[in-house]
């Protein structure tokens, strides 16, 4: 007893900072739950995401946090000199790849990328676990964290492929081309809850150390069960889906290339105009790569995009703008880890700032 008085109390470790931090995860959830709600006012919460939607997700998110990559590698010089045999390779063998699996049909690239995508949503959710669980230097626990963010991820998506179909798709309709016995996710809901009742059992016994962590695993949890478990729209889906993991990515990305100001890159030139530039040509690309999408294969929004069309092109273009996407699930495999040159100190701010914000 004695012991637990006098030990010392280690400090809340974050990223950025606790704004920033808070901001990123806490106000991407919480984002999604206000759009939930305006979306229940509007009389759209159990149907088809309304186009606002699909621009403020989507484009405006989705899209461009993907492209939000380039930041990071191709207008990075330094970045591209330390590695250029990856950066040249990725997405050529993704067009090639992509090309294969058109030809095997269109429904068999949709699944592939559909599970691709999964992989890497998942992954990225583990990932801000381990950035957390590095910044603050944790040597145990590994373990119940991870089973926490992957029962997170994972147990929505065995209840999805349990109870098929559902009134929202990954990509496009029938890119689950499995079901699985509804027993399985019965079976697999007591284990859900219980890991997630022991990663908060255990991090309210020890005092909340590590916030950022707990509430990247809270916000994962409830999201994905609301989106996916709870609710059964692609509206929820879509906004419950693309905020959280699009929005913490943006800006890591551009608080990371911020904090490389010294390094002499095309990226640092344009992050000198500051966040508004930043976003501005995300969005610009963004649009560039959705309107190529809906005039060559969706025709859905000539509203917004025109009504011209690109004819005969489905084959080779499909793959082709699939290849940021591709690049994006598997670059981002490496450029965030410790060994291929990420160092941690540019996960925050200066020092003066860190310590007014604890």
């Amino acid at each position: 007893m004695t012991e637990l008085v006098l030990a010392p109390q280690r400090r809340a470790t974050w990223l950025f900072s606790r704004r920033i931090d808070l901001l990123a995860f806490g106000g991407s959830a919480l984002l999604s739950f206000v759009i939930l709600g305006i979306g229940a006012r509007a009389g759209v919460l159990h149907s088809e995401a309304p186009e606002w939607a699909w621009i403020g997700g989507v484009l405006l998110v989705d899209v461009a946090h993907v492209w939000s990559t380039i930041f990071r590698t191709y207008l990075d010089g330094a970045e591209l000199r330390r590695r250029p045999m990856l950066y040249s390779v990725v997405p050529i063998a993704a067009y090639l790849i992509g090309l294969v699996l058109y030809d095997a049909g269109a429904i068999v690239f949709w699944r592939c990328l559909a599970y691709l995508a999964i992989f890497h949503f998942i992954r990225q959710q583990y990932g801000w676990v381990a950035l957390y669980r590095n910044r603050a230097d944790e040597r145990s626990g590994r373990w119940i964290d991870m089973l926490a963010i992957y029962a997170a991820t994972l147990y929505p998506l065995l209840w999805w492929h349990a109870n098929l179909p559902r009134k929202f798709n990954w990509f496009v309709p029938n890119d689950f081309p499995f079901s699985i016995s509804s027993d399985v996710a019965t079976y697999a809901t007591p284990l859900y809850w219980a890991i997630l009742a022991l990663y908060a059992a255990r991090s309210i016994a020890q005092g909340f150390p590590n916030p950022g962590k707990d509430l990247v695993v809270g916000t994962t949890a409830l999201c994905w069960y609301v989106g996916i478990v709870a609710l059964n729209s692609d509206f929820a889906f879509t906004v419950t889906n693309v905020f959280i993991h699009g929005l913490p990515y943006i800006a890591l990305v551009y608080i990371y290339q911020r904090e490389r100001g010294e390094v002499a890159s095309a990226a640092n030139r344009i992050l000198r105009f500051g966040l508004p530039a930043f976003l501005m040509i995300l969005w610009v690309i963004a649009f560039a790569e959705e309107a190529l999408w809906d005039r060559a294969l969706w025709h859905e929004r000539a509203w917004l995009f025109g009504s011209w069309s690109i004819a005969s092109t489905e084959r080779w273009l499909v793959p082709l703008l699939a290849v940021p996407q591709i690049a994006h699930y598997v670059l981002d495999g490496f450029i965030w880890r410790r060994r291929y040159g990420v160092r941690p100190s540019l996960f925050t701010f200066s020092t003066s700032r860190r310590e007014s914000e604890k």
